[in-house]
């Protein structure tokens, strides 16, 4: 029975990999709005509810840094470098934040804010490392603007999506549809 569920997460999180490789491609064509929609940040952060922290953390490592290798984008460095770092923060955080608080809607919102903030802090500290070793600076104002006001299209599809899906999810797990 737990070599079942161990296999489940692995797939799950193969798919959730998967998803972020494939859903840059249907936002990329909203030029206005298809980064700011971060789509990769979804299944990662899907992981971490569902699957756990550990998942969620290796997806979210894995994930930039794979896309880019396999397909040139985000740029290996310093974008896919720190968003690997950034969403590892996200499956981590969403996935521990779920586990230690009880299951109710609005802490499945706590859990989902907590790890938003979390991940964009360590992606401007990561940043900021990489970047003080290069050129460009990496400076406050491009901080608050790339990781959040830039994002809010993204932050509010996350805020909205997730929590749906994971209440869903949660939802035909208890029906033993999954």
């Amino acid at each position: 029975m737990k070599n079942n569920k161990i296999l489940f997460k692995i797939t799950l999180s193969a798919t959730f990999i998967s998803l972020g490789m494939i859903l840059p491609y249907f936002t990329g064509q909203i030029p206005e709005i298809g980064s700011m929609l971060c789509p990769m940040h979804i299944p990662v952060l899907l992981c971490g509810f569902i699957c756990g922290w550990k998942y969620g953390l290796l997806v979210g490592l894995i994930l930039p840094i794979f896309r880019s290798l396999i397909i040139g984008m985000p740029p290996l460095f310093p974008t896919a470098l720190c968003m690997s770092f950034e969403l590892a923060g996200y499956g981590l955080i969403s996935g521990v934040m779920y586990k230690l608080l009880p299951k109710k809607k609005i802490y499945i919102y706590l859990s989902l804010i907590i790890a938003m903030i979390v991940g964009r802090m360590i992606w401007g500290l990561v940043m900021f490392s990489a970047l003080g070793f290069n050129t460009i600076k990496f400076t406050p104002m491009i901080f608050i603007m790339d990781g959040f006001v830039n994002a809010i299209p993204g932050i509010i599809l996350q805020i909205v999506l997730i929590p749906l899906i994971v209440m869903i999810y949660n939802k035909l797990n208890k029906q033993n549809y999954i």
